[in-house]
């Protein structure tokens, strides 16, 4: 076989970019099952995203202190939460440091999500930032999640964040047991 047809072909379709795009609707889709429907069980989601993407809306003393990124958790304490699909955002009201919030997150600025009831997460490149996008690193320890943000306490300082990691959607599927 000739070297050339050895090493794997550059693809001229975006499939990496329909991937990430497909992903990413699985979290809008979370999102308005739970606006709809709540929270069942134990599930919760934490939601990592850019503040300095375009869209994005939070109070100002919250963007000070996380310039860059922060994680939300949806678990016991939020309201309004819902999807627009024609502007593609997420938007849900939060307490920071006892003073109610609303948030607008649009899809393209979240960089991750995670659901740790289920060990599920997903880990996906800022559209809007203008860097280059890094190879992926190996995956986390089954269970590991990023640190959330604590809503009701932003005066402490927030804690340098680690580089995001990349989280192998199959440590996290269920397997059949062996016949």
């Amino acid at each position: 076989m000739d070297d050339d047809r050895k090493q794997r072909s550059e693809s001229l379709l975006p499939y990496e970019r329909w991937i990430e795009q497909a992903l990413r609707h699985v979290v809008a889709q979370a999102i308005e099952h739970v606006a709809q429907h709540g929270l069942p069980g134990g599930h919760h989601f934490y939601i990592t995203f850019r503040t300095g993407d375009p869209g994005v809306e939070l109070p100002q003393r919250v963007r000070a202190q996380y310039p860059q990124e922060m994680t939300i958790v949806l678990q016991h304490q939020f309201w309004d939460l819902s999807y627009d699909r024609s502007s593609e955002t997420i938007h849900v009201g939060l307490s920071f440091g006892g003073v109610p919030a609303k948030l607008s997150i649009p899809l393209d600025a979240v960089i991750e999500f995670a659901d740790p009831h289920i060990r599920y997460g997903l880990r996906f490149q800022s559209r809007a930032a203008e860097e280059p996008v890094p190879k992926p690193e190996p995956a986390k320890p089954a269970g590991a999640l990023p640190a959330p943000v604590e809503a009701s306490d932003p005066d402490e300082p927030a804690a340098p964040s680690e580089p995001g990691q990349v989280v192998s959607l199959d440590a996290f599927r269920r397997r059949s047991p062996q016949t």
